[in-house]
């Protein structure tokens, strides 16, 4: 690369703190020019040098004597034009190796470096979205799975043969519940959905009799029934993890609906979402930021299945 040193280093001094130089990097990526990619990726090394020298004097300007003549607004102010020449100066002079190694990985020339299209999206938010959903979906299916509960004490099994038989066997019980709550009842058919994979994923013990569990409920201090001890799926900070925790054991659907009720509306912290009942959006999203599930996107998964034909479509 055969760069002119002169102009090189004034146009860098004339750019220094001049962050439209971020999008000349973008612009010598896309056009393939070796020259063009090495200036502006000194130029970026520039910025970056220059907002250090910049937070190094923030930090010395705090200790420093208010009355020195050194601390004066002049003296600060041909400091600011001596370390912006600086910078530049550093980065046409090889500088802190910053330029070389992005020149080596955007320009895709040298195999030891990961290709820049592997890891640039050009500020694609939603693609990070669909692939961090897609992981997260990957890992619960995982868990989920029935033949890697081997090791906890209850496993996870199908109690309905498919979504019809699941919607036709918790109606009647989540039409009572939701008179007590004053929501709909399908709203409720939606949370044991989303709770149990559509009755996939319900909890055994491990001689094989269900739990009849479908809402999730943990087995706490208050609880003194039967309980089952399966593997279960959390969210640290949206990322999904397996642990094995205890859950609420009962002889019948409705029991378990019926608990859950009880449930809802006996823990305080659960009381803005009852105020909300009316309102399944509002209801859901008030008992998710209650901490009734980890699941950052808890709510929003049981509105899907809400909104769902297989909710719609097989109601009575």
């Amino acid at each position: 690369m055969n760069l002119n040193p002169a102009s090189s280093q004034l146009d860098m001094a004339r750019n220094v703190h001049d962050l439209g130089s971020v999008n000349k990097l973008r612009e010598a990526i896309a056009s393939g020019d070796d020259e063009v990619l090495q200036e502006a990726a000194q130029q970026f090394e520039a910025i970056f040098v220059q907002m250090m020298f910049k937070s190094m004097r923030k930090a010395q300007e705090a200790i420093a004597d208010e009355d020195s003549p050194f601390n004066s607004e002049q003296v600060k102010f041909y400091r600011d034009m001596h370390d912006q020449q600086l910078a530049a100066d550093l980065s046409s002079g090889g500088g802190i190796g910053l330029a070389e190694l992005i020149v080596q990985q955007l320009g895709q020339q040298d195999k030891n470096f990961t290709p820049a299209s592997v890891i640039r999206n050009d500020g694609n938010i939603a693609s990070l979205n669909h692939s961090q959903r897609a992981q997260v979906k990957l890992t619960q299916d995982r868990v989920l799975d029935s033949n890697t509960m081997g090791t906890a004490t209850s496993f996870k099994a199908p109690m309905f043969n498919d979504q019809h038989s699941f919607v036709e066997a918790l109606y009647p019980h989540a039409k009572e519940a939701a008179d007590i709550l004053g929501t709909d009842p399908k709203a409720i058919i939606a949370q044991a959905a989303v709770e149990t994979g559509w009755g996939k994923f319900v909890i055994h013990d491990a001689q094989g009799n269900s739990s009849h569990n479908l809402f999730g409920i943990k087995a706490n201090r208050a609880w003194d029934g039967k309980q089952a001890v399966v593997d279960t799926l959390e969210f640290e900070g949206g990322v999904p993890k397996k642990h094995k925790a205890a859950f609420r054991a009962y002889e019948s659907i409705k029991e378990a609906v019926h608990d859950y009720v009880d449930f809802i509306r006996s823990q305080p912290r659960y009381k803005q979402a009852v105020e909300n009942s009316a309102d399944t959006q509002s209801y859901f999203s008030e008992l998710q930021q209650a901490g009734y599930a980890t699941d950052p996107h808890y709510a929003d998964k049981i509105m899907a299945v809400l909104k769902s034909e297989a909710i719609n479509g097989f109601m009575p």
